[in-house]
Formats: C-alpha cells, sequence, structure tokens
C-alpha cells in the first residue's frame, strides 16, 4: 500500500493548522510589533517595573473574586461604612442607639424593678432554705401566663406528671458527664439509644447514626462543619451553604463561625416553599451543601424535600433536611392520620437531619439530635487534636463536658412517651393547628401565609399592618411571634394549645381585636408596626444589627445602668 496519499493528505492538514494558527496569532503578533516599537528606547527597568506592576494589579483585581463574601457584598459593606463616618449621620445613628438601649433596659428591667440585684458574691453563703427561698422568688416574677397557652412555641408540654419525671432523672445524673464514659459507661448507654430512637423515626438504615447536642442552633452548626470539611477535602476552596430564604438564621450563624458563603433561595410567594428552579440556579462549583426545611419556622410549610434531594444527588451535594422544629411531629403525622410528603432517611439524597428533643420531643431545653445517613458523614463532623501535652483530645460536638442530666432526661421523655404517646400528641396538635388555620382564614381582614401543614400558623393581611394584631393580642396576654419580609405573623401550636377551651379563646381574642381595628385600618402603624417599619426601611442591614446589639446588651444589664444608686440596690 502507497504511503504517497496519506503522507500528502497529512503534509496538507498541517499546512491547514499552520495557516489557522497564524491567523489567530497574527493579532498578537501585531499587538507585539507596535508595543516593540513604542518601547524603543525606553530603559529596562522601566519596563521591569511596568511589567511587575501591571502583574501585580491584574493578581490584586483576580484577589478581590477569590473571597468567602461575594465581591458585591463586600462593596456594598464598604460604602456604607464610610458613610456611616459622616458626622451627622453617626451622630444620628449614637443618638438613635442610645435611646434604644434605654428603652431596652428599662423594659426588660421593668418587672424586677424591686428585686435587689446581686452584684457581688455574698460575704456569706445563703443556706439551702435561702436559696430555695430566693429561687421561688426569682422566678416567680413575670405576668406570662405560659402555663394557660399564652406563649407561641417556647413550652411544648409542661405538664405536671412529665415535670416531676425530668426533676427526678435530672438529679440522678446531675454530676454526670459525656466526656468520660469510663466514669459514666450508663449515660453514654442513655446518649447512644437516644440517637438509635432517632434514626429509627427517621427510617435510617443500620449505617445511619449521630449524636445529642444542646439545641438546634449546635445540630445544624455541627452539619455545616462538616459538609464544609467535606467540601474543602474535596478541594474547593470556598465552600457554600445554599438554603431557602426561610431556613431558620442558625444556618447564617454557623456560616459566620465556619467561615462559609451562604445563598439564599427565594420562596414561593404563596406557598412560601422554596422556589426550586431559583435554588438550581444557585447551584455552583463551591456549593458544600443544600438544605430544605420540615417544617421552616416562620411559616411552617416544609419545602420540597425530594425535589432538593433530586438536585443533590445530580450534582453530588449533600441534603441537610433541618427538623429542629417539627421533627418530633412529622414523623408520626402518618400514624395520626396527616401523612405529609417524604422528608427523611428514606428520601433519596438526604444526608442528614436536625431533630430538637427539647421542643415536640418534651425534653427539658437543651437538647438535640443529629443523624448522618452513614459514619462517613458523620466522620467529618468529629474533633481531634492528637498532639496535645494534655493527652490526645477528641470531641463529638462543640463542648467539651457537657450535661450528662440533659441527656438522662431527655433519654427519659423519649421512653416515656415512646411511639405510642408521640401519635397521640401529635394528632392533637396538628388537629388544632388545621382548626385555627381554618378560623383564621375566615376572619374578615385575615388571610393564612404558607401552607400550616404542622404546627405553625402564619397570617398577615392585605388591609392594615398585623403587626396591629400581635400588639393587641399582646395587651391581652397573648405572647405571638413577628415576622418580616413579608409582613406577617404567627403562632406555634403546643400541647398547652390543645388544653379545653385555649384555642377558643385565641380564635375570640384574634376576632374581637381584628374586627376593631377594621373600622379604621389605617390608624395602626405605631408599637411593633413602627419598629419593624424603622429595621425593614433602612438599606445598610448592619445598622439594624447595631441597633439589635443594643437588645442584647440590655439582657446583661443590671439597675446600676439605669442610674440607681447602689445603695438601693
Amino acid at each position: 500500500m502507497s504511503l504517497a496519499p496519506n503522507l500528502g493528505l497529512a503534509v496538507q492538514q498541517i499546512d491547514n493548522m499552520t495557516l489557522c494558527g497564524a491567523l489567530v496569532a497574527s493579532p498578537f503578533l501585531k499587538a507585539a510589533n507596535q508595543l516593540d516599537t513604542r518601547l524603543t528606547g525606553t530603559e529596562p527597568w522601566k519596563i521591569v517595573v511596568g511589567t511587575a506592576g501591571v502583574s501585580l494589579g491584574v493578581a490584586y483585581l483576580y484577589s478581590l473574586t477569590r473571597h468567602r463574601i461575594p465581591l458585591r457584598v463586600r462593596a456594598k459593606a464598604y460604602i456604607f461604612k464610610w458613610i456611616k463616618r459622616i458626622p451627622a449621620i453617626r451622630r444620628k445613628i449614637m443618638d438613635e442607639k442610645s435611646k434604644m438601649k434605654a428603652n431596652m433596659t428599662e423594659e426588660l428591667q421593668k418587672d424586677c424593678m424591686d428585686l435587689p440585684d446581686i452584684l457581688v458574691l455574698p460575704a456569706n453563703g445563703f443556706s439551702h432554705d435561702d436559696v430555695i427561698q430566693k429561687t421561688k422568688e426569682y422566678l416567680e416574677y413575670g405576668n406570662m401566663d405560659w402555663e394557660s397557652g399564652a406563649l407561641s412555641g417556647g413550652v411544648y408540654n409542661g405538664s405536671k406528671e412529665l415535670s416531676e419525671l425530668i426533676t427526678e432523672v435530672y438529679r440522678l445524673a446531675l454530676w454526670s458527664n459525656p466526656l468520660h464514659p469510663d466514669a459514666f459507661p450508663g449515660l453514654r448507654q442513655m446518649e447512644m439509644e437516644v440517637v438509635r430512637m432517632t434514626c429509627d423515626m427517621f427510617q435510617g438504615g443500620p449505617e445511619s447514626c449521630g449524636c445529642v447536642t444542646t439545641g438546634g442552633t449546635e445540630s445544624i452548626l455541627l452539619a455545616c462543619k462538616a459538609y464544609r470539611d467535606r467540601a474543602l477535602e474535596r478541594g474547593i476552596e470556598f465552600p457554600e451553604i445554599l438554603v431557602p430564604v426561610s431556613a431558620h438564621a442558625a444556618f447564617d450563624k454557623a456560616a459566620q463561625i465556619l467561615g462559609m458563603n451562604i445563598q439564599h433561595a427565594p420562596m414561593d410567594p404563596i406557598t412560601m416553599r422554596v422556589d426550586l428552579p431559583a435554588m438550581k440556579r444557585l447551584i455552583t462549583k463551591n456549593t458544600a451543601m443544600l438544605v430544605g426545611s420540615a417544617p421552616q419556622f416562620p411559616h411552617g410549610s416544609i419545602d420540597p424535600i425530594e425535589e432538593i434531594g433530586q438536585l443533590g444527588l445530580k450534582y453530588d451535594i449533600p441534603v441537610h433536611v433541618d427538623a429542629c422544629l417539627g421533627g418530633f411531629i412529622i414523623a408520626f403525622q402518618g400514624e395520626a392520620g396527616y401523612p405529609v410528603g417524604g422528608f427523611d432517611f428514606t428520601v433519596p439524597g438526604v444526608c442528614s437531619i436536625s431533630a430538637d428533643t427539647h421542643k415536640y420531643g418534651y425534653a427539658p431545653k437543651g437538647s438535640s439530635v443529629l443523624v448522618y445517613k452513614n459514619p462517613e458523614l458523620r466522620n467529618y463532623q468529629w474533633f481531634s487534636c492528637p498532639d496535645w501535652p494534655g493527652g490526645i483530645y477528641a470531641t463529638p460536638t462543640i463542648g467539651g463536658s457537657r450535661a450528662g442530666g440533659i441527656i438522662a432526661a431527655t433519654w427519659a421523655s423519649m421512653i416515656h412517651f415512646g411511639r405510642s404517646g408521640y401519635v397521640e400528641s401529635t394528632k392533637r396538635i396538628v388537629e388544632t393547628t388545621r382548626r385555627v388555620a381554618k378560623e383564621l382564614a375566615d376572619i374578615p381582614g385575615l388571610k393564612i401565609v404558607g401552607v400550616p401543614e404542622v404546627s405553625v400558623v402564619g397570617f398577615g393581611s392585605d388591609h392594615f399592618n398585623v403587626y396591629a394584631v400581635t400588639d393587641g393580642m399582646k395587651n391581652r396576654g397573648w405572647s405571638l411571634n413577628s415576622l418580616q419580609f413579608p409582613v406577617s405573623a404567627h403562632i406555634c401550636i403546643t400541647t398547652l394549645h390543645t388544653l379545653p377551651g385555649v384555642a377558643d379563646r385565641f380564635l375570640n381574642d384574634v376576632r374581637e381585636i381584628t374586627a376593631e381595628i377594621m373600622k379604621n385600618p389605617g390608624a395602626c402603624n405605631s408599637g411593633t408596626a413602627a419598629v419593624y417599619g424603622m429595621a425593614a426601611s433602612i438599606p445598610d442591614r448592619s445598622i439594624v444589627s447595631e441597633l439589635i446589639g443594643c437588645y442584647l446588651d440590655a439582657l446583661y444589664s443590671s439597675k446600676l445602668d439605669l442610674n440607681i444608686s447602689p445603695k438601693n440596690v
């Protein structure tokens, strides 16, 4: 066989490629020649300095894009930072902060004004009886009748029988600490059983695992930490959290603490579930985890977990389900006769779930459970320090020492209620939730916001500022949650609201207050409406954070901060 034709074809192809290369390179060669002409006679050191300067400039511009916080956000913060340095604006901000701090300090202390502050250690310790008496005295302050169901969420059971059980169990485990499993092996057994029971609730297989934490915020933070470290191991330099805008603020807190960026996908304006196409568009090569809520806190809607799970599978991104609020309800809704869509480990793509035992698990405050689909994921959560002079140190959660009494009391609550107990309480709560939602929707002037599938009923108004309702209800002894973006409010139904007459009293009060407001809808821009309206109108959210700081400062204020003389304290 002759090679000549093949060789000729190859030569022709090479010539064509050379010609194409020449055509592509031509503009660059032309530019290079022009540059050579311009620089003819220029001293070499100037060329070197100029080249170095341009290189450094390009490197700096590139570095601006390599940051966990997007350039747009940093630029906006930088502009507002300088605006706030304008003397007139700074004085205005400081004046408002001073006013707010004074108001908050007075508001938080008003119920205890006749209670002397203990500002230094007593010279001689109080006796046992004196301490008990003092404790009772302190805890009797306040006029919120939470035992009658006046509080939205907050206290999820509160029955005398359960309180006595938890108190006794906590007393027995008072000095125990899971940091020392050799000293307290039974406590280790309790924590393991709490985790295994929770895994079973969420239909995890034999590989599912988890840990007990101090609350939903820690559970969320640890899940974010695990997926951050997984992303870093895979070469993602700036791992991002992708959440619905309605996801709990604990994810924003976790992002700040862990040095992660966080992206917020918008909600569907009707259902208040995450806008799935928008969430998909926000996925990037840096996305380390996807989040869905079951349900979300503001409006009680359950995000489309199954669809989020499919996104996770498609892009190989772990999906975390935040069931901190309603995990111990949704797990039993099917058996209670109120089934909801998929949300647990049977959903492909779901890798972890957080659920607060101190809410509808009816454990004491300070307990939550974080469970994973398999140990490989949980391993990213661990902390170990093998080179510490104090010995090899390792902890499963954020805390080192932890309150064994809380773990024991959580375990006691779960085995006390059992599956049948949780199913029964779920039935009562969901029944009450749906009744409240139906009757609120029938009140002229009000509308339901979101889909109240579990235990939260969100409501708003197209006729007036709904904060007027929350203020009116506060005057009648109720404590509801005010929401923003959009303006709305909610009540979180607990066991206390299922007691005879509580829901009736709540609905009657809302009807009367709303009817009064509807007589003059425009006259409701004071109180909570004024505060939230002012906050929503400020474009620089850092100023809002500064003002909120006044509230946090006031939490730790004493009567000295009210200029009350120490001799009167």
